[in-house]
């Protein structure tokens, strides 16, 4: 049985336990303030704060509790310059400490570049290489039909297979936060395989003929204007404004060769000695395009239009054995699209889109003769594009674009890759 002097004796050792226990949590207390206030003098004078951020004076050591709140601005400016720094966020919570600050992340940053320009970088140096790929079958009459039953004359069939590789280099030069100029140079390599055969009773005999081409493509110009920043419901709103020089090789007055099999009219067809790399005409675009980030989406579209000035060649015709000057212009063509891309996480982004292309029909004049349309040159061009970017430093991210032709006029499939570097 305890007896009356240990139970004071507890009682006492008890309030002192408390009182060392309470001075302990006070101590603890005064240590956190202090060094709080430090890291936010700390970057008051290393200028990673405003001057005019408030700094609660220092106490005196001594003084006893309860101690005064601590600034607001302290615990969060050690850890801010940090990101931007990087360039990217290394962490989900630096991610997130970005949207608080309303800091453009990465990913963001990246489906901008991809879609109108980056008005906060000096330079920017890309370089993409795309590889399309074309393959048209179709099925040729020539001749009549007998009593509108019995078909009298050749049928063939032709078929088209083209492979295209463009590397193309761009330099994007930002003059000032609202306007950029844009420079691209590709470099074409083309192949394409003709075949022709069927007809009468020699259906499995087949010619084929392969060329190719490469070399300078068409160089571009073009500049970029921020008409308005992101701002409640509008979205980034920039003009693009650019012109194409003729700087490949055009495709007229390339000669073609008469293909013909065992001196057997029904195949005999002709291909071109070379495959251009241009169009030979000057062009001039001008467009708009427009982004809108809606956590977690970024929406994005364009439209615009391309304008193809006339052009005059010394010879229009294919025939080596006939000099056809004449002048030639490519019909206008509108273009548009839209997309919506999520970012996966502060380096990855996943984007997809539909573009279309449509081109009127182009318009050739020979020498003291009148314009006449070109029969079968218009297009109309829809693709749908699975693109992914993904930030492999703070410099310099990895784009891949994987584009699916709809209509008979787009490309069967194409695959970009590109590397642009951010200075």
């Amino acid at each position: 049985m305890a007896s009356d002097a240990d139970r004071a004796e507890m009682r006492r050792l008890m309030e002192q336990l408390t009182q060392m226990r309470s001075a302990y949590a006070q101590e603890v207390r005064r240590l956190r303030e202090l060094d709080m206030q430090m890291q936010a003098l700390q970057a008051r004078i290393e200028g990673r704060v405003p001057p005019a951020a408030p700094i609660a004076a220092q106490p005196a050591a001594s003084a006893p509790a309860p101690q005064p709140s601590p600034p607001r601005a302290a615990p969060v400016a050690p850890a801010a310059p940090a990101v931007a720094e990087e360039g990217y966020a290394g962490t989900a919570e630096d991610a997130r400490r970005a949207q608080e600050e309303g800091r453009e992340t990465r990913s963001v940053a990246d489906v901008k570049q991809q879609n109108q320009a980056l008005f906060d970088r000096r330079l920017v140096l890309e370089n993409s290489l795309a590889y399309t790929r074309y393959d048209r079958k179709q099925l040729t009459l020539n001749g009549f039909l007998a009593l509108d039953a019995i078909f009298l004359g050749n049928i063939a069939i032709e078929n088209v297979e083209s492979d295209t590789l463009n590397y193309n280099f761009a330099a994007r030069w930002g003059l000032n936060p609202r306007l950029t100029l844009n420079l691209d140079v590709p470099y074409l390599a083309r192949r394409t395989v003709y075949q022709k055969g069927g007809a009468g009773g020699a259906a499995a005999s087949i010619a084929q003929e392969r060329t190719s081409g490469h070399g300078i493509g068409d160089v571009s110009l073009s500049a970029n204007y921020k008409l308005f920043n992101e701002r409640g419901i509008w979205p980034d709103t920039v003009l693009n404004l650019g012109v194409t020089a003729p700087t490949g090789r055009e495709p007229y007055g390339i000669n073609w060769r008469i293909l013909e099999r065992d001196d057997d009219d029904f195949i005999r067809f002709a291909v071109p000695e070379e495959q251009p790399t241009g169009n030979g005409l000057w062009a001039a675009t001008v467009g708009l395009s427009a982004v809108k980030t809606t956590d977690p989406a970024i929406l994005f579209g364009n439209v615009g239009y391309t304008r193809t000035f006339s052009g005059s060649f010394d010879d229009l015709d294919n025939n080596p054995e006939t000099v056809n000057p004449g002048h030639v212009r490519l019909g206008d063509a509108y273009f548009f699209g839209a997309g919506v891309a999520f970012a996966f996480n502060e380096r990855t982004s996943l984007s997809i889109s539909f573009s279309d292309r449509l081109a009127a029909r182009a318009r050739t004049r020979y020498e003291g003769d009148v314009w006449r349309k070109v029969i079968g040159s218009d297009g109309n061009a829809a693709m749908f594009n699975l693109g992914v970017t993904h930030a492999l430093n703070p410099n310099t991210t990895l784009v891949g674009i994987l584009g699916i032709g709809l209509t008979p006029d787009a490309p069967d499939f194409s695959l970009t890759f590109k590397l642009p570097y951010m200075l």
